[in-house]
């Protein structure tokens, strides 16, 4: 057995009187903020409005979250509604359970909603969000740390990652250390951000191929994460491979096709961020609360990236 190795939190859950406060939520929170503050700056770099990537964060959260936990129960409905499941568990956000896939896809439903009634042309809005995709993801994975769940194989690398055994999932009671899988995803996220930003800033990618950038590198880490994998789904052996590894290999080929297709259809990027007619022509608020002169009419439509961003933003 090795003697180094990540320890695990002792406790996931602290409370402030009778509030508590958990770790799973508190990752899930900082990493929603960050996407929004990214996702905020490309937006106007892209020449979008400041406000609108908040504006959108109110629909496409929720729409996001309830998504997210209708895929986990979808793909693993005997949790809750077999012999030994309990179905009002399927409220019990906090202890886990958020299925990435069903978050973007209603996630995206709900921003689609708020792009109409504002009047903004959805693909420059995803390609704008699709790179903080990643870092929420990888603030999001220490959730996971908290309690105590979704770690890969026994290992006794210096990196392990200690599991108390109550966490312990049957047939591996006597290990004690395991792949840290939230930690490799993490890592994962983070390096695929920042080489889709430097893409970016190169190609300035428009008609949502960035979005399908996204798509393609992340699922080329979860794919490979997920078979190290070793909690108990209900979909574990699908012609040989888990359901989630399958939607990774489906889900990347479809991206890559999109893209490879969208650059010769719609080469280069979108005239304008908005429909036609749509942006209104008066001064837009700043992070700073100061205020912006209004774009000129022939400025709005170029909406080019502004190479002097800050790194990290654009």
């Amino acid at each position: 057995m090795t003697t180094l190795s990540i320890p695990s939190p002792s406790q996931g859950v602290w409370h402030l009187g009778p509030l508590p406060i958990r770790g799973y939520a508190l990752a899930i929170i900082l990493g929603i903020v960050a996407a929004i503050w990214i996702g905020e700056r490309r937006w106007v770099a892209r020449g979008g409005r400041y406000g609108d990537v908040q504006d959108m964060a109110v629909w496409a959260v929720p729409f996001g979250l309830i998504g997210g936990r209708l895929y986990h129960v979808a793909t693993d409905h005997e949790r809750y509604f077999g012999a030994s499941g309990d179905a009002w568990q399927i409220l019990y956000v906090w202890r886990g359970g958020l299925g990435v896939w069903g978050s973007i896809f209603l996630g995206a439903v709900g921003a689609m909603i708020c792009a109409y009634r504002k009047g903004i042309r959805i693909a420059p809005m995803v390609d704008a969000l699709a790179p903080g995709l990643l870092v929420a993801q990888a603030i999001g994975r220490w959730g996971n740390w908290f309690n105590q769940e979704l770690f890969g194989k026994p290992t006794d690398l210096p990196w392990a990652l200690r599991i108390d055994p109550a966490h312990r999932p049957p047939g591996y009671e006597d290990d004690a250390t395991f792949h840290p899988t939230f930690l490799y995803e993490c890592i994962w996220d983070l390096g695929a951000f920042f080489v889709l930003i430097a893409l970016d800033r190169r190609f300035k990618f428009g008609h949502g191929r960035m979005l399908a950038l996204y798509v393609m590198a992340y699922t080329l880490g979860r794919g490979w994460i997920e078979m190290l994998r070793i909690d108990t789904v209900e979909l574990d052996n699908v012609y040989g491979l888990r359901f989630n590894v399958w939607t990774s290999i489906v889900l990347f080929v479809l991206a890559a096709t999109y893209f490879v297709v969208s650059a010769r259809l719609w080469p280069g990027q979108e005239e304008s961020p908005y429909v036609d007619g749509h942006r209104e022509d008066r001064p837009a608020p700043t992070p700073e609360g100061e205020t912006a002169p209004a774009a000129a009419p022939d400025a709005e439509a170029g909406g080019a990236h502004d190479p002097e961003t800050p790194p990290g933003a654009g």
